[in-house]
């Protein structure tokens, strides 16, 4: 060996003569099955191989290739691990010029099939399928990384190399728990198949550039789908780790493309498979983290959303078809709703990798998905309508709820935009109560912005709210700007939502920690006043009982009040409205236990039928509050005048409200003589005649109106200079004088010591005495 190597050496040119020798030789004793000399003709070549490092090797490689092809044809496992062993050795060299005609289709349909081997002893098949495997890693980085060689990546070569890897990982156990990330494996376990074959699949694809993962990613979507793997997702979420981890970051919106289209692909599969398939993308989008979603990134969730519009379409129709046919496949509801509730979770997963401005952005998009009774949103009709109308828009508020959990900002302006906004109060005055809890939970996400929900999780009277170790920020500029903006529209909804009669334990809780936390995050001195006038107000619901709500609707809102002005007395640190809330409770806990939150937020509520007999002892009072909170320095006057909701068309959403009450309710002015009972304005009657003679009338005056321009435009073209500009003269004098006599009205001279005079009708009106001539009493002189 030693003079053969010698002889290589000198003589490079005979390298090829070398190699065709040994391959001759090969052939013939394999054919003769002396497998002695086959071994010594393989180990030959090994050593000059290894030793010939030259521009040459190229014509003795062809030989070389040649003879491992004629051992893996071999029917002996022996001679197939040999010629897989001296290939990898091969792969291992770095060629220094290129080869143009060499060709691999053999090796990989080979080592493909070896990987797949079946033979009946279990050792032996291991060997073979880990030669397989070897022989597969050994093909990929000899191709991999040049460009001149066969394309590696061509979907011909990925569809028989990818399925023969995932092949080998499925026979782990799925009891077995599985690292994502590579670890360093003890001796015995790199004898795995499977071991073996996660390394590869690691390296396969960490070598994937942009325009090769498409190719990489296919094949295990069809394994996948062939093998029925998507139902238990424990093999299937597996796979997606170590993808997820061994491509270049940069490429893992790619593999999310993917998988979306794939959902698409089979969105009339059964439930358990499309829920399987958004499992591993939930998983794939929390790996991925901030590059998941890629620059699509609202097409990403228009795909989730649109499946979920169709798995409710399932659901009701029974039908894949989303028609009146009859399915061929069962459809259970509960493998829907499991599919639903995925979908949603997978919708936080995503969100929750975007940058705040792109979360903004996903919240109003799915907010406008929602179907509301408006005018710019068709809702559809009759019984079978009003279910998917009502599943849409719980559905697509819990994933908007999934992605306000993970929301966080400090400037709720942006947060929180005007459109936005108002679609989402909007639905707070639907009829149905699940989805009046939804938005008031979404709200609650937002404003809490320091971990403050949980602690107003049960509604109780406590007598020291330094056990509740609430976190607390002076409220910033930018949510003062946001309580002016939307403050009033945000005490109108809770103010409408506590005359719900559908309201139970959970919308109180839920008012209970918006109140508390609008307290906390978002209140100025402004802002504390309107939300005690708020809560006075919302006892004032109960105590008259316009609404015929139920015993407990009126004893919950008397708890509801108690106990958010317990905390808030506490929080304004004011002793004297501290003690009036304390005189408050204490009486209500000797005469009437019911209307405070221990007895009426408990499983079984101790309700009282006497509540219009309640004594004013048991109430909190307007005049009171308003008397020692403006004495500490709050605005006495807005304290002492009651509450009174802006009511606008909004309400039309609510079912129970006819069109004449909701056009009718205007803003009530109230008087300050009586600031605890509020007097209502009597409302214009509408009717279709009123409502008929204002459209005609409308479209009448914009006639006069056009006609009008018209005549304008004209003068203006066809009159001479002099006459327009003597009409422009006298509009001038006349705007002027008009102007004048608004001064005259509207600006008041300073009073004069000289005293007043009484003009017409008895009216009295100051002299206009200028200031330089008035006289002043010396002490007022400086």
């Amino acid at each position: 060996m030693e003079k053969l190597t010698f002889y290589a050496l000198s003589a490079p040119e005979k390298l090829d003569r070398i190699g065709a020798y040994l391959s001759e030789r090969l052939i013939r004793d394999v054919s003769r099955h002396r497998y002695g000399y086959v071994c010594i003709a393989m180990e030959a070549l090994d050593q000059l191989l290894m030793a010939c490092h030259c521009q040459s090797i190229n014509l003795f490689v062809e030989s070389f290739l040649k003879m491992v092809a004629k051992l893996l044809e071999s029917e002996k496992p022996n001679l197939q691990i040999l010629g897989t062993n001296s290939f990898v050795k091969f792969a291992n060299i770095e060629e220094d010029t290129p080869s143009y005609h060499r060709s691999y289709d053999f090796f990989v349909s080979r080592f493909s099939e070896m990987c797949h081997s079946s033979h009946d002893d279990l050792d032996i098949r291991t060997k073979i399928r880990m030669s397989g495997i070897k022989g597969l890693q050994g093909v990929v980085r000899k191709t991999v990384n040049d460009e001149l060689q066969a394309n590696i990546w061509d979907p011909q070569h990925m569809d028989k190399i990818v399925p023969s890897l995932l092949f080998n990982l499925q026979h782990v156990e799925e009891s077995e728990s599985r690292s994502p990330s590579p670890l360093q494996a003890t001796e015995k376990e790199k004898e795995s198949p499977t071991e073996l074959a996660e390394r590869c699949l690691r390296e396969l694809l960490g070598r994937a550039a942009y325009g090769n993962i498409k190719n990489a990613i296919k094949p295990v979507l069809i394994h996948l789908d062939n093998h029925s793997l998507w139902e238990p997702k424990i093999f299937a979420t597996c796979c997606f780790r170590i993808i997820m981890y061994s491509i270049q970051p940069q490429h893992s919106h790619l593999v999310i493309q993917q998988l979306l289209g794939h959902l698409d692909a089979n969105s009339k599969s059964a439930a358990t498979v499309r829920a399987g398939i958004v499992e591993v993308l939930s998983e794939a989008a929390v790996i991925a983290a901030s590059g998941s979603v890629g620059p699509t990134v609202l097409e990403v969730f228009n795909t989730l959303l649109r499946q979920l519009r169709l798995s409710i379409d399932y659901a009701l129709t029974g039908s894949y078809d989303c028609g009146a046919g009859v399915s061929t496949k069962i459809i259970k509801e509960h493998e829907e709703r499991m599919f639903q509730e995925a979908v949603i979770k997978t919708i936080g997963s995503f969100a929750s990798t975007l940058p705040t401005y792109q979360q903004s952005e996903v919240m109003v998009f799915i907010m406008n998905k929602v179907p509301l009774p408006s005018t710019q949103q068709s809702i559809e009709a009759g019984k079978a309508g009003e279910n998917r109308n009502r599943l849409t828009q719980i559905m697509l508020l819990k994933s908007l709820l999934q992605v306000s959990v993970g929301f966080q900002c400090s400037n709720m302006l942006t947060a929180l935009p005007s459109v936005f906004l108002d679609r989402l109060l909007s639905a707070a005055l639907m009829e149905d109560a699940e989805i009046r809890l939804f938005v008031l939970e979404i709200l609650i996400s937002f404003i809490d912005r320091h971990g403050n929900r949980q602690k107003f999780s049960t509604i109780s009277t406590i007598s020291d709210i330094s056990v509740l170790k609430l976190k607390v920020d002076k409220c910033s500029r930018q949510d003062t700007v946001f309580m002016k903006k939307h403050g009033q529209q945000l005490y109108r909804h809770i103010y409408l939502i506590c005359k719900e009669e559908s309201n139970v334990q959970a919308h109180y809780e839920a008012l209970y920690s918006m109140l508390m936390l609008i307290s906390i995050e978002l209140a100025n001195e402004e802002v504390m006043v309107d939300l005690i006038r708020l809560v006075l107000a919302v006892q004032e619901i109960a105590q008259i009982n316009e609404d015929s709500l139920t015993a407990y609707n009126r004893c919950a809102l008397f708890a509801l009040g108690a106990a958010y002005l317990n905390l808030i007395s506490q929080l304004t640190t004011v002793p004297t409205f501290c003690q009036h809330i304390h005189e408050v409770i204490q009486m209500r806990q000797k005469e009437a236990p019911y209307l405070l939150p221990e007895d009426v937020f408990v499983e079984r509520p101790r309700l009282s039928k006497s509540l219009d007999r309640l004594g004013p002892e048991v109430f909190f009072w307007q005049s009171k509050i308003s008397e020692v909170l403006g004495g500490s320095g709050y605005n006495s006057d807005r304290l002492s005048t009651p509450y009174v909701p802006q009511l606008t068309d909004e309400d039309r959403l609510s079912k129970r409200k006819s069109i004449g009450e909701t056009i009718s309710l205007q803003v009530e002015v109230e008087s300050r003589n009586s600031p605890e009972r509020e007097q209502r304005a009597p409302a214009e009657e509408i009717t279709y005649e009123t409502l008929k003679k204002a459209i005609v009338d409308s479209v009448a005056v914009e006639e006069q109106e056009r006609e009008r321009r018209r005549q304008v435009v004209e003068k203006f073209q066809k009159a001479p200079f002099e006459e327009i500009a003597a009409h422009c003269g006298a509009r001038a004098t006349l705007l002027q004088s008009k102007l004048n006599q608004i001064f005259e009205i509207t600006i008041r001279p300073p009073p004069s010591p000289s005293g007043t005079i009484t003009a017409a009708y008895g009216q009295p009106q100051n002299h206009s005495i200028p200031v330089y001539e008035m006289k002043f009493p010396d002490l007022c002189v400086y």
